[in-house]
C-alpha cells in the first residue's frame, strides 16, 4: 500500500472502523438470527431456512429497521435540540449564551463564507435555507423512512405469525397502531434517550484524554462547549 492510500486511510479511519464493525455485526446478527428462527421451526415441526431466505425475510427486516429508526431518531433530535438547547458543564452542548441558529458571520455563510465554504454556504435564497438545514433533513427523513420500513415488515410478520396460529391478519394500519408494534418501539426509543441524557451528564464530570467528545482532562466542571 502506498503512502497516499495509507494517507486516505488514516484520515478516514473512523468511518471505516465504524462502517467494518457495522458489516460486522450486521452479518453476525443475520447468522445468530437464521440459527434463532431454525430452532423455534423445528420446535414447531416446520421446515428450517436457508441464511439468504432469512435475510430477504420480514423477520429479519423488521429487527434491522427497528434498530435503525430509533438510532436516526436519536440523532435527529439531538441535532435540533442542540440548536436551542444548552447543558453547563457539557462539551456536548453549545457554550451558554449562544442558543439559537447563530448569525451568518458566525457560520461562515452567504456574504460571510470562507474561501472553502462549500458553494450552497456562499448562496442565497431556498440553497442556503435547505442546506443549512441539511443534516437533520437527511436524518429526519432516513428516520421516517427506517419506521415506515419496520411498520411494514412488522405487519408481514405480525401476521404471519397470525396466520399459523389460524387467526386473522391485520391491516397496515392495524398493526401500526397495534400494542405490538409501539411497544417494540419505545424498548428501542427510551434507551436512545437514557444514552444521551447519559453522555451530556456524565461528561460534566468525567473525561476522555484526546476525545473530542470529553472536555480537556483539566477542565473545570463548569466549562461548557469545549472539546478535548
Amino acid at each position: 500500500m502506498n503512502r497516499s492510500a495509507i494517507r486516505a486511510v488514516r484520515n478516514n479511519s473512523l468511518a471505516i472502523f465504524f462502517g467494518t464493525i457495522f458489516v460486522a455485526a450486521l452479518i453476525g446478527q443475520a447468522l445468530t438470527g437464521v440459527a434463532v428462527y431454525n430452532s423455534n421451526q423445528i420446535a414447531s415441526g416446520l421446515e428450517q431456512i436457508s441464511t439468504l431466505q432469512y435475510v430477504t425475510s420480514s423477520s429479519f427486516a423488521v429487527d434491522v429497521t427497528e434498530n435503525w429508526q430509533s438510532e436516526y431518531l436519536q440523532f435527529f433530535l439531538y441535532i435540533y435540540a442542540t440548536v436551542w438547547l444548552v447543558q453547563k458543564g457539557s462539551p456536548e452542548s453549545k457554550s451558554l449564551g449562544r442558543s439559537g441558529t447563530e448569525s451568518d458571520e458566525d457560520q461562515h455563510v452567504g456574504p460571510r463564507a470562507q474561501e472553502h465554504s462549500p458553494p450552497w454556504a456562499r448562496a442565497r435564497g431556498w440553497r442556503l435555507a435547505i442546506y443549512s438545514r441539511s443534516l437533520g433533513l437527511v436524518m429526519g427523513t432516513i428516520f421516517a423512512l427506517s419506521l415506515f420500513a419496520q411498520s411494514i415488515a412488522g405487519t408481514s410478520e405480525y401476521n404471519e405469525s397470525q396466520l399459523r396460529d389460524l387467526q386473522d391478519p391485520v391491516s397496515w394500519w392495524g398493526y401500526a397502531s397495534s400494542a405490538d408494534f409501539w411497544n417494540r418501539t419505545l424498548q428501542n426509543w427510551q434507551s436512545e434517550f437514557l444514552a444521551i441524557a447519559s453522555m451530556v451528564v456524565l461528561s460534566i464530570y468525567l473525561r476522555q484524554r484526546g476525545s473530542p467528545e470529553s472536555k480537556p482532562v483539566g477542565s473545570a466542571h463548569t466549562s461548557t462547549g469545549v472539546e478535548g
